[in-house]
């Protein structure tokens, strides 16, 4: 390929050198310019509407190895089997195969073109497109607009329902979002995302599942380190100390459950070092395993050493245990 043909500054996806937290980084300075609207385009099913010869033509066009062209001509329809069945897809790249990727690059490239022609700001994250404006009016027009083009040139169709003209705070762009209030537009980790990653810290650190206290902590420091490595991109620290807090909860939960009586209870809370007294007014309570884990006595014996020792890391450095 030309290497030119995804010179497009705005375009972040699968690229050499660029990242999700580069057009996240960079969607955010759209809005500190002044750029309060945004016009959230959903490409619906993308991967599955790929018009086949749309996108050989566009390949033909910068590759002259016609034995590259039908290598990937047969990649796109390669058959299915599906209930003994073979089919023959006629449009769509397969997903999550290795050429999905620079095929998509490919497929939008026009987007690209076209929005920098009419001068836009934008982010373009594979199928997530953002366009930036300064008023909702100018908003609507502009999704009228590329919506169109999408569908009439591209022969892609848009999703209305996930598609919406709104204020960045109120949107989703690659699992993050934006604060608003005194201190606005700093980037926040999106409501949904959160609700997901709880979910995998729930069923990782279930009362129910038998796996020894070790193995549950390597595979949720595991799964917390990628999951930082990502989303620790935020700035709101708070809310990575009040996850940090919530996470151990979970495991203090299950070995109180797993210390089950009242004497080993006590006896295990007096080798972490609690007082005889604190040791037997915690042991004696009966409240139960998910109230327990956030007394005095266990926080003070199941603190963050107690795990860090375990090898469970911080989505960030806090004091409060």
């Amino acid at each position: 390929m030309g290497p030119d043909l995804f010179r497009e500054q705005f375009n972040y996806g699968f690229r050499p050198g660029r990242s999700a937290h580069q057009a996240i980084a960079k969607a955010q300075s759209h809005i500190q310019a002044g750029y309060g609207y945004v016009a959230d385009i959903d490409l619906e099913k993308f991967f599955d509407q790929v018009n086949h010869d749309r996108l050989m033509a566009r390949l033909a066009s910068r590759i002259g190895d016609k034995r590259v062209l039908k290598l990937i001509r047969d990649y796109l329809r390669a058959g299915v089997l599906e209930n003994g069945l073979v089919s023959v897809p006629t449009a769509g790249t397969p997903q999550g195969g290795p050429l999905a990727p620079f095929l998509s690059n490919v497929v939008l490239d026009e987007l690209d073109k076209e929005l920098e022609s009419r001068g836009h700001c934008y982010v373009r994250y594979a199928d997530d497109c953002n366009i930036y404006v300064r008023s909702r009016r100018a908003g609507e027009r502009v999704m009228r607009s590329v919506s169109r083009f999408i569908t009439q040139r591209l022969k892609l169709r848009v999703n209305e329902g996930k598609s919406a003209v709104d204020i960045p705070q109120n949107r989703t762009f690659l699992g993050y979002t934006f604060t608003g209030g005194k201190r606005p537009n700093r980037r926040k980790i999106a409501p949904a995302s959160i609700r997901r990653f709880k979910a995998q810290i729930r069923r990782l650190t279930r009362r129910n599942w038998s796996v020894s206290l070790e193995e549950r902590i390597d595979r949720l420091s595991r799964y917390l380190t990628g999951w930082r490595g990502y989303y620790g991109f935020c700035e709101t620290a708070s809310v990575l100390r009040d996850l940090d807090s919530w996470i151990r909860r979970r495991p203090r939960s299950v070995v109180w459950k797993q210390w089950k009586v009242y004497r080993k209870r006590k006896r295990e809370l007096i080798n972490l070092g609690v007082s005889d007294r604190l040791a037997h007014a915690t042991a004696w309570s009966a409240k139960g395993p998910w109230r327990s884990s956030h007394t005095r006595g266990i926080c003070l014996a199941l603190n963050k050493g107690y795990f860090a020792a375990l090898g469970l890391p911080e989505l960030v450095p806090c004091r409060n245990i």
